[in-house]
């Protein structure tokens, strides 16, 4: 084809081959239109998921793990498990607290199936009246970034004090949300009454429980109708401090005299006792976990943090310390270092291997195509639910050794084309047309390889189906990128400058490409003629070393395990 008909002919790989102004076009579209969207798409350390499962939590106070399993835990299960969208159901008895997990069909819908559970939970009558209120609500996995600890030789009120004061300070970031407190034993009111109490007034413990609770509530009354509308009623009584606790009256007399809770015993504040204290570098410690929420980042916050504590560090007491613990961000900031570092590399030898052997504008348009390709897959990552987390940065890695081989084919036909003295638009029409239907094969299976990743079901599925997301985009950005846009900037480059530094680089090229024609013309083509002309001995050598490699595995020779031992 001369350049004449390479101009009329139609199609659209030949309008675009000719056609720069669309090509280029298209290409800015994909890497302005992909960086502008990266600051919207969600950044965390691992992908946010649902489990599809739902937690009954029942506490009973001071019941042994056998009380709390006859108690609670085989009504509840008993209960939950017939209902329909629930798989399967497993419970747990401690001391002091049930808890039943029920796992969902993945096709089942968790809001009606919750809504079943609860009020299937809330028909049972056989809890004992001294279980709590049951806790039913999906299980959803808190998105933790980063922890403060707080330690010293303090006793747990000056810790949870300092810990308290350095929430509400860490809180009053804007790039912090959700604080939570471990570490220290909840705090609670006790009442003790001695016995002699009890029998001057013919009292028992029972009686001063129901009539403490009797005194603290806080709930609903219902609704009145009245000509301005309809007012609500509650009742707000419940005790939060000593002093109330200690007003209560126990006995009340028909002159209006009365005997209150703290005229018969004392009231105070303690801690609940446990078995299991926090301690850093051997002293009693307090942690604070700082969790991302909506669209904060994992650095965002970790900054935050960081920010925090060195400025905190110089306002503590000499003997509080305060230190950083288990930051995520550093695992999701290295693997995004390691990302960029692969790309930098990567685009770095594609330029220069293709440098040696093609031309050097074949080299760097089949490079930027790479880019392209990568920046142009963050335009369908909020479109398909993908956020930049552990996993979808390991499929950017992953795909890096991929994408380019497409462009390699169709810039090598085009160059082939140009060598035979073909003209730029008609080179780069014929060198499209003689490649594209095996280059679009070749990713097509390469997409159907990754395909099956998007039908693993449960929480696993959920969590690998970031990496087709990522890599099926970029492998058919990639496609259109070498059919539709790499032609047309091939097609519109002279075939080589006549001086200056172009002109040395094309020179010494011509001398690595003439080395490896050589090579393949005394080497490779001889031997390849030997292994078709003796087919049968070539197969059976490919079949014994298959046997040989299926004789390692399984003989043992080489082991297998899920995670490697380290």
């Amino acid at each position: 084809m001369n350049e004449k008909q390479a101009r009329q002919t139609p199609g659209a790989l030949a309008y675009m081959a000719r056609n720069a102004v669309a090509a280029n076009l298209i290409m800015a579209v994909m890497i302005v239109g992909g960086l502008l969207m990266v600051p919207s798409v969600k950044q965390e350390v691992f992908p946010e998921v649902t489990l599809d499962m739902v937690s009954i939590s029942i506490p009973y106070p001071g019941a042994s793990p056998e009380e709390v399993e006859q108690g609670v835990v085989l009504a509840a299960e008993e209960a939950v498990r017939g209902i329909d969208g629930v798989k399967e159901v497993r419970a747990t008895a401690r001391e002091g607290v049930g808890t039943v997990t029920a796992e969902l069909y993945t096709a089942a819908r968790e809001d009606r199936v919750l809504s079943d559970i609860k009020s299937a939970i809330d028909r049972i009558t056989s809890f004992p009246r001294d279980a709590e209120e049951p806790d039913v609500s999906l299980v959803t996995p808190l998105r933790e970034v980063v922890s403060v600890i707080l330690h010293g030789d303090l006793s747990p009120d000056r810790l949870r004090e300092l810990a308290e004061n350095a929430r509400e300070e860490l809180l009053s970031s804007e790039d912090i949300t959700q604080v939570e407190i471990t570490g220290l034993p909840a705090p609670q009111l006790i009442i003790e009454i001695p016995l002699e109490n009890l029998r001057r007034h013919n009292l028992t413990l029972q009686d001063i429980a129901r009539i403490v609770e009797q005194a603290s509530v806080d709930l609903p009354g219902g609704a009145i109708e009245t000509p301005a509308g309809e007012i609500l009623l509650r009742t707000t009584e419940r005790r939060r401090t000593v002093e109330e606790f200690e007003n209560i009256a126990i006995i009340a007399g028909d002159a209006g005299s009365r005997i209150t809770v703290g005229e018969l015993g004392t009231v105070y504040e303690d801690y609940a006792d446990q078995d299991q204290e926090a301690y850093f570098s051997g002293e009693r410690a307090v942690r604070l976990t700082v969790y991302r929420v909506g669209s904060e980042t994992p650095i965002q916050v970790s900054e935050a943090v960081h920010e925090y504590v060195e400025t905190r560090r110089e306002q503590l007491p000499d003997q509080v310390g305060i230190e950083i613990w288990d930051d995520a961000s550093e695992i999701f900031e290295e693997r995004m270092g390691l990302l960029l570092k692969n790309a930098m590399f990567g685009l770095f030898f594609v330029l220069l291997i293709l440098g040696l052997f093609l031309k050097l504008h074949h080299a760097f348009w089949v490079t930027v195509g790479m880019a392209a390709s990568f920046c142009g897959s963050f335009l369908f990552m909020g479109l398909l639910g993908v956020t930049i987390n552990m996993i979808s940065l390991f499929a950017f890695i992953l795909v890096l050794g991929i994408v380019v081989d497409d462009a390699i084919v169709v810039g090598e036909s085009i160059f082939n084309r140009r060598q035979r003295g073909g003209g730029p638009i008609a080179s780069a029409i014929d060198g499209v047309r003689e490649v594209a239907v095996p280059v679009v094969f070749s990713v097509l299976t390469t997409v159907v390889a990754f395909s099956p990743l998007l039908f693993i079901p449960g929480v696993m599925g959920k969590l690998f189906s970031n990496i087709p997301l990522i890599v099926i985009p970029i492998l058919l950005l990639s496609l259109f990128e070498s059919l539709f846009v790499l032609p047309a900037h091939l097609a519109h480059h002279e075939k080589g400058a006549k001086g200056g530094p172009i002109a040395w680089v094309n020179h010494r090229q011509d001398k690595v490409s003439k080395a490896l024609e050589r090579w393949i013309d005394s080497w490779y083509v001889p031997h390849l003629r030997t292994v078709l002309r003796f087919r049968a001995v070539t197969l059976a050598g490919a079949a014994a070393i298959l046997i040989l490699t299926l004789g390692l595995f399984g003989g043992g020779i080489i082991k297998f395990m899920f995670f490697p031992t380290i």
